[in-house]
């Protein structure tokens, strides 16, 4: 069997194009990625994952970002509404409230065909946070951090869903969105190992990361995480992480040059996986030219993520949403 490509796609709308089907069969990502643009109901969201499915013959990993709060992709009325992480520990500090809600995220997402999501965030929220970040993050120390870290990935896993620690090695420091900008930080190396890097070394035997895309100036002070073998290492090493590692959107505007020199920067810098969002068909095609098929060590990591994928256990969403409900007002 041909191994699947080091890559991960989203696609443009609600199902697949022909042009998109042909594409894909013939790129075979690893896995997709799915967004609000390609999401209405439930029937539909189920048909576009068999449909993904079906087109590459496999069962392949679909990613999303439903971290809660105000990154969210499925949202009321058909699906639960959430506070913001940063919110939710405030007015509710047990890790219990935070391992139901993910319990009940992973239901929702694996109910519609989708077994993989892009959270824990184990970013440490700051003083000089970004906007973007702050209330994302589920604490201000690394403590915290990790213990909520924890119970959401535990939800996540019971319920069938596999997490995705971002963005490693720690993107709360960082006071501009790498979305437009690239962040430098000139904290130290010591100062990172003894707050920033905790909640990733914590948590290291989960499956997968997501890379930031900020320069680390006492680590690296050329090339962002993504594209830094230098901070990849850190990462190997000093957080023992062996998971597989992949990229941040390759489109966003921390990364500059073609999309053949941001995958061979990424994977020249030791990242198992790019990551490619915003279902243009140039780009992906761009990307998928650049992108070699998952072997050696890389590949033993994406097969050992996936090996962590299992039915959900026995749950009922009726009464674990009762539950949380009532878990959140007593707190309040």
């Amino acid at each position: 069997m041909t191994q699947p490509a080091a890559c991960i796609f989203g696609c443009e709308g609600q199902q697949l194009t022909a042009a998109e089907k042909q594409f894909f069969k013939a790129a075979n990502p690893w896995g997709f990625i799915l967004f609000a643009r390609n999401l209405t109901n439930a029937d539909q969201i189920r048909a576009l994952t068999t449909d993904i499915r079906q087109v590459v013959g496999r069962n392949v990993p679909i990613l999303i970002d439903q971290e809660g709060g105000r990154v969210q992709r499925l949202r009321a009325p058909d699906w639960s509404e959430w506070l913001s992480p940063l919110d939710h520990v405030t007015q509710n500090p047990d890790s219990r409230s935070i391992e139901l809600r993910y319990r009940i995220i992973a239901a929702e997402l694996s109910a519609l065909g989708i077994d993989v999501n892009c959270a824990p965030m184990l970013d440490i929220a700051t003083p000089d946070s970004h906007e973007i970040i702050e209330n994302r993050c589920f604490g201000r120390d690394p403590e915290t951090v990790t213990k909520m870290g924890r119970a959401a990935a535990n939800g996540l896993l019971a319920g069938g869903v596999l997490p995705i620690i971002k963005h490693i090695p720690g993107h709360g420091r960082a006071n501009m969105d790498s979305h437009f900008d690239l962040p430098r930080l000139d904290t130290s190396l010591a100062t990172l190992q003894a707050s920033d890097f905790i909640p990733f070394k914590q948590l290291s035997d989960l499956p997968m990361a997501m890379t930031a895309h900020i320069i680390y100036t006492d680590i690296d002070p050329d090339h962002c995480a993504t594209q830094s073998l230098k901070v990849i290492n850190t990462i190997r090493t000093d957080m023992a992480f062996d998971g597989l590692i992949m990229t941040d959107d390759l489109s966003m505007k921390a990364l500059q040059g073609s999309f053949a020199d941001r995958c061979a920067a990424s994977f020249g810098a030791g990242c198992d996986v790019v990551l490619h969002c915003n279902g243009v068909m140039d780009e992906m095609m761009q990307v998928a030219d650049a992108t070699p098929k998952l072997s050696g060590k890389t590949l033993a990591r994406a097969d050992a993520a996936l090996a962590m994928r299992h039915p959900p256990q026995a749950f009922d969403l009726k009464s674990a949403k009762a539950d949380f409900t009532q878990m959140m007002q007593r707190a309040a």
